[in-house]
C-alpha cells in the first residue's frame, strides 16, 4: 500500500497574471499576458512616448474597463515590435489609454501562436519560427529561454 502526506495546496499562483518585462525601441517597458482578454492592447504613452505611427481601426468598438475616463472609442492601432531576451515579434495593437500595463496581449496573440500557459509555474511556452520559446518571470527578473 502506498503512503500518503497531505500538504496544503498552494493557491499562491491561482490569482497570478503574467508580468515580463519587454524591450521595445531599446527601453524597457512592462508586458502582461492575458488570456480573459479578446484584444492585444497598446497603452497610449508608449505610443505617444516612443512616437510610434498609428493606423486606423478597421473595425472601430467601445471599451469602458480600461479607462477612467468612461467608455471610449477604440479606433486606432499600431505595430509593435517587442523582443524578450532573444525572442523577438511583432503584433498588431489596438491603441488605449491603460494604466495596468504597457502593452497587453490577449487571446488574440495567444491563439496566434499556439501558447500554452502553466499557471503553476507561470511560464509561457510555444515554438516561434521553429524555435522553443519559453517565458518565464521570478521575482522581478525576466528569463527566457530560446532553443
Amino acid at each position: 500500500m502506498l503512503g500518503q502526506v497531505l500538504k496544503p495546496f498552494d493557491k499562491s499562483q491561482r490569482e497570478n497574471i503574467f508580468h515580463i518585462r519587454c524591450l521595445i525601441n531599446d527601453k524597457l517597458f512592462s508586458l502582461i499576458v492575458d488570456g480573459e482578454s479578446c484584444a492585444n492592447v497598446a497603452s497610449t504613452r508608449v505610443v505617444d512616448k516612443l512616437g510610434l505611427p498609428t493606423i486606423s481601426n478597421a473595425k472601430p468598438y467601445k471599451l469602458q474597463w480600461l479607462s477612467k475616463e468612461g467608455e471610449i472609442i477604440v479606433n486606432k492601432q499600431v505595430l509593435i515590435v517587442f523582443s524578450i531576451g532573444k525572442y523577438r515579434d511583432e503584433v498588431l495593437c489596438d491603441v488605449v489609454p491603460m494604466e495596468a500595463t504597457h502593452i497587453l496581449l490577449g487571446r488574440p496573440w495567444q491563439y496566434d501562436r499556439k501558447t500554452l500557459h502553466d499557471g503553476l509555474t507561470n511560464k509561457i511556452s510555444f515554438t516561434f519560427h521553429g524555435h522553443k520559446v519559453t517565458l518565464s518571470h521570478q521575482n522581478k527578473s525576466t528569463r527566457t529561454n530560446l532553443k
